[in-house]
């Protein structure tokens, strides 16, 4: 059955209002959010999620917003994967985005949903397959099964949220997230000035720096550590990887998350205190059963 006139009425609003929260938000200059002990005490930080809509529901509950106005949510990689629609197959994770959209009108402050290379992907229409499947067919379909002959209106909504989304989040004690980072930066073919300057829309739809930032997976410790010197930081918290125990440190700067099967971890950090990847990685909980 297809949304009411009314339902995707309201999803258009939301999209519109989350992309300005996005580029309004408190300490967003340009491409980075920096969350300074002015903004609030402490960061819990996610990995992907996929549309695994346990894992996001039970994210929403442990980090208690409403109770908790000095914590921030750093989310990331919410589009393809998760339950389908009986129908068409399509994929359902598009309602993961929308609740996203939801919780960052909601928690303007608080919430950042970090640019992934799955939400790029949406943005550019670049297909990624998985599993001899086509991700954003899938994807499409879901829309399509959600919302029929609004489907393109609501597709139209939802790209500008997506390119208004941080490329990373920098805390005043060393600790850098984004999604990913680049590959090969020794052959200094990235544009470090993505973090600090109006990025061009054009630059959504080349594979430069953002493309990137996003996709790679270099995880030798000199890669790894010339990319926290680019950025000024101690230690990375990255996304991006598939973690069989939700978790893993490849290297000695690196710190990677993922939420998007049954063993996925999460940290609560405080933006104040200086920690190294050790007590980085001995503060990561379990999401639990």
């Amino acid at each position: 059955m297809v949304a009411s006139i009314q339902y995707i009425e309201r999803i258009i609003d939301t999209y519109a209002e989350a992309a300005r929260a996005a580029l309004n938000t408190p300490g967003r200059y340009h491409g980075i959010i920096d969350l300074t002990s002015e903004l609030g005490d402490e960061v819990m930080v996610t990995g992907d999620l996929h549309g695994h809509r346990r894992n996001f529901n039970t994210i929403r509950r442990i980090a208690n917003l409403a109770s908790f106005p000095r914590r921030h949510l750093v989310l990331q990689e919410v589009c393809h994967g998760g339950p389908t629609y009986p129908q068409n197959g399509g994929c359902m994770s598009h309602t993961m985005l929308e609740d996203v959209a939801k919780l960052k009108t909601q928690f303007p402050k608080q919430v950042h949903f970090l640019l992934g290379n799955h939400e790029l992907a949406e943005l550019t229409e670049y297909p990624i397959q998985k599993n001899k499947q086509m991700l954003n067919l899938l994807f499409r379909l879901g829309l399509q099964q959600m919302y029929g002959a609004a489907t393109e209106k609501v597709r139209e909504a939802y790209l500008p949220f997506l390119e208004s989304c941080p490329l990373a989040v920098r805390l005043p004690n060393g600790i850098f997230i984004s999604h990913s980072i680049p590959e090969s930066l020794d052959d200094g073919q990235f544009d470090k000035t993505i973090f600090s300057r109006e990025i061009e829309s054009l630059e959504f739809y080349e594979r430069s720096s953002i493309f990137k930032l996003v996709w790679g997976r270099d995880y030798r410790p000199e890669n790894a550590r010339k990319f926290a010197e680019m950025v000024g930081a101690r230690v990375l918290i990255n996304g991006h990887e598939p973690c069989i125990e939700g978790c893993s440190v490849p290297n000695d700067v690196q710190v990677i998350l993922d939420c998007c099967s049954d063993a996925a971890r999460y940290v609560i950090l405080p933006i104040r205190e200086e920690l190294s990847q050790e007590e980085i990685v001995r503060r990561i909980q379990s999401l639990g059963p």
